[in-house]
């Protein structure tokens, strides 16, 4: 039997697609809103770039799932590449935000109470997202909010769907590992002394002093937070809370890598895992430009009144923002940059292997 010539609908399932929107208000018995339809259609376009972005992040997973990367191979370009993807959805989902800002709160006011109990909280993909990024139920604001079935929660596959993915490992996670096998101070590299604590390292030493002598008087006490970051070093004095602030998600010997490679690089080797990290830091921006975004938007639609999933709306949303940074120990390494002129020079041997030269 011959084939059927591809078709442009057939192909891109737009049947199912367009034949998708069911307004409420639309239903007998209720008044039309006019607005619903764009509400709807705003939240499937949401969706459906939801998991774009889900499908980018599985291919990047499994590139740092692997024992070794090899940094020769198209793996990190296409990681990089992938990442970059995924910053262009999200500044699009910024966008997309304006659109919706067209209607106005009568507009929603006029179907708002048929939406009651669902709300944008029970976006699984959302979710996902954020759970494997590395949003830790532990770090997420009003956390046993988040853990429930009940009317305004999760039906019982999506919950379960969620715990799975937050008991695997994040991409987080993936990246701490990755950062912690970095070969950058390897003793074949150095003219390694033969104590072999990593503040001893004679780069780590060098670092330091040039970093705590560049300190204002008002900055001193940052070198208390290099240490306790990098070396997980604490003076005595120093009381669990006060160590508890100065905790990272990411491990002492990952820090130490991702902070060597935004000082070099500019060498070529450094270059992809450079944007790599870079790119993580702007993903999580984005993430919180949309929620702040979404914050005032809901300050505008509906005030200080509750959400139709029962959350306290605006200020659930507020602490959300303030608490929902998964790589804020990225974004604050820029805290213990020296200037280009003053770093460090590196011995032969490992400019050789930063360069590519074989």
């Amino acid at each position: 039997m011959e084939k059927e010539p591809m078709y442009y609908g057939s192909y891109l399932q737009l049947d199912k697609i367009i034949e998708s929107q069911y307004p409420v208000s639309f239903e007998a018995g209720n008044e039309p809103a006019h607005d619903e339809m764009l509400f709807i259609i705003i939240h499937q376009a949401y969706e459906l770039w939801f998991k774009q972005i889900l499908f980018e992040m599985d291919y990047c997973m499994d590139v740092f799932k692997k024992e070794k990367i090899n940094d020769n191979s198209e793996d990190l370009n296409l990681v990089r590449h992938r990442f970059k993807r995924i910053i262009k959805i999200l500044e699009l989902l910024n966008q997309q935000v304006s659109i919706l800002d067209t209607m106005t709160p009568m507009d929603f006011l006029a179907f708002r109470n048929l939406l009651t109990p669902s709300s944008g909280f029970q976006s699984k993909q959302f979710r996902l997202i954020e759970a494997r990024l590395g949003l830790v139920l532990e770090k997420r604001h009003q956390k046993d909010y988040y853990k429930r079935t009940n009317e305004g929660g999760f039906t019982q596959k999506d919950f379960q769907d969620i715990n799975q993915t937050e008991e695997n490992k994040n991409l987080l996670q993936l990246v701490n590992d990755w950062l912690e096998r970095m070969p950058f101070f390897n003793p074949t590299y150095w003219e390694q002394t033969s104590e072999s604590l990593p503040g001893n390292h004679p780069f780590w030493k060098e670092y330091r002093d040039i970093y705590v002598n560049g300190l204002s008087e008002r900055e001193k006490n940052k070198s208390v937070d290099f240490d306790a970051i990098f070396f997980q070093l604490y003076p005595s004095d120093l009381s669990n809370e006060q160590k508890e602030m100065l905790s990272t998600s990411f491990s002492a010997a990952a820090m130490r890598s991702a902070l060597f490679i935004m000082l070099y690089r500019d060498f070529p080797v450094f270059q992809t895992s450079y944007q790599i990290l870079d790119s993580l830091i702007e993903i999580d921006h984005l993430m919180s430009n949309w929620r702040h975004k979404h914050l005032i938007m809901v300050r505008r639609m509906i005030g200080m009144r509750v959400g139709t999933g029962n959350t306290s709306g605006a200020g659930y949303l507020e602490g959300a923002l303030n608490k929902h940074y998964v790589y804020r120990d990225l974004s604050g390494l820029s805290t213990y940059l020296i200037e280009r002129r003053k770093l460090p020079k590196l011995p032969e041997g490992l400019i050789r292997y930063l360069g590519f030269n074989l």
